[in-house]
């Protein structure tokens, strides 16, 4: 029953994932279109999250978020070249 109960809430994660990536893509290519370089849109969601995870959670979690992100850069996953969607 328990294993039942975590794949639906790894499935559930997962949908809602997805639909943040798809809210995040449309805000991106509104930033582009209106002139915005990549480097300032970047710096600001990233900020803008971090400040949002500190609020719900602690600084704890942001650090932890970032050193999770920072191995997947790392270990090349953001690489568009090697993106397989």
């Amino acid at each position: 029953m328990e294993q039942g109960l975590n794949d639906i809430d790894r499935l559930l994660r997962e949908e809602k994932r997805l639909s943040a990536v798809e809210s995040y893509e449309d805000a991106w290519a509104e930033g582009r279109a209106a002139g915005i370089e990549a480097d300032i849109m970047a710096e600001a969601a990233i900020a803008t999250a971090l400040g949002e995870l500190i609020r719900a959670s602690d600084e704890a979690g942001a650090l932890a978020l970032l050193e999770r992100m920072r191995d997947r850069l790392i270990a090349g996953e953001f690489d568009s070249d090697l993106r397989i969607h």
